[in-house]
This record gives structure tokens, C-alpha cells and sequence, in this order.
């Protein structure tokens, strides 16, 4: 969405520390390129509502729902903030299952989604010779991306339900 409605997505302000790196009294932060953390629930309101998301997600549960994910990767852009997410979701053994894959349409384009995806994959990857089923669902613009990475739908259906706690 160029132009004057430009809606910018987190800042260097919402940055979080890089695992792993910095100190316990000065993190270090990442100023441009894929960090390994989980979208806070103002970056993915912010991406979701970016891409015509919104009524995807509850936003009662958002923040329960990201703090529960498995991984979760996101892209930060020097000047923009957080500019793309991924995470995963699954039991982490056996099964995962990668969700909310979202970069901001001003950054489209630009090979986010498959660094962000490449990293997810990595992080997921078992430390043992156990192997793990990642799934999850493509739109059709996206198949490319997620085909180029290695995953195939092998002749399978994507199917998928909502249920509310109402009968």
C-alpha cells in the first residue's frame, strides 16, 4: 500500500534482543534482517491488519496464541521496524506447523517471506537423527515461495474447520 496511507509496522523502539547475543545489561539488537523471536501482539495486529487480516485472528487470544507458538521469526527493517513475521506451531517433536506468514506490502517482493520461512525451518530442525513433519497452507501466490524451500503437497489436501465454543 505505497503512497500517502503508507502504514508503518513497529519501530526500532519495538526491536527485541537477538537470542543468544548481547548481555544480560545490553542486549543486542538486530537493525536489519531475520531475528529469532516471536511477533509481539502489536507487530502482528500492525502485519495482519496491513494485509486485510484482521478478522483471521481474535484479538482476545493473540497474545495467548503467540506466547504459545513453538518458533517464531521475525523481519526487522532498520527504518520501517518489524516489516514480516513467520512462526510455527505443533507439538515440536513430531509435528509443526508454520502459521501467520505475513510481510508488509510495502517490503513485498524483496525475498522476506523465504528468509523469514528458511530460518523457521532451521529452528525447527531436530538436534537428533528424529525426523518432523512441517505442514501448513499456501495461497496460491505463495506456493512458489514455500516450493522453492523444499515442500511439496505430494497430491494432499489442505482442509481446515472453525469451531466456537457453541454448539
Amino acid at each position: 500500500m505505497p503512497g500517502a496511507d503508507h502504514q508503518q509496522v513497529g519501530s526500532d523502539e519495538n526491536t527485541t534482543p537477538i537470542q543468544g547475543a548481547g548481555s544480560a545489561t545490553e542486549p543486542a539488537t538486530a537493525t536489519h534482517g531475520v531475528v529469532d523471536r516471536v511477533a509481539t501482539p502489536a507487530e502482528h495486529t500492525a502485519l495482519a491488519a496491513a494485509v486485510g487480516w484482521q478478522s483471521h485472528f481474535d484479538d482476545q487470544l493473540r497474545a495467548a496464541s503467540l506466547a504459545a507458538s513453538l518458533a517464531g521469526v521475525v523481519f526487522v527493517d532498520a527504518h520501517a521496524g518489524t516489516v514480516g513475521m513467520a512462526r510455527a506451531v505443533g507439538d515440536g517433536l513430531q509435528y509443526a506447523y508454520i502459521q501467520d506468514v505475513i510481510v508488509h506490502p510495502d517490503h513485498e517482493g524483496k525475498g522476506i517471506a523465504t528468509e523469514l520461512v528458511k530460518r523457521l525451518v532451521e529452528l525447527l530442525r531436530p538436534a537428533t537423527e528424529a525426523e518432523i513433519f512441517i505442514g501448513l497452507f499456501a495461497s496460491d501466490a505463495a506456493v512458489g515461495v514455500y516450493e522453492s524451500l523444499g515442500f511439496q503437497s505430494s497430491g494432499a489436501i489442505g482442509m481446515h474447520q472453525r469451531i466456537s465454543g457453541e454448539p
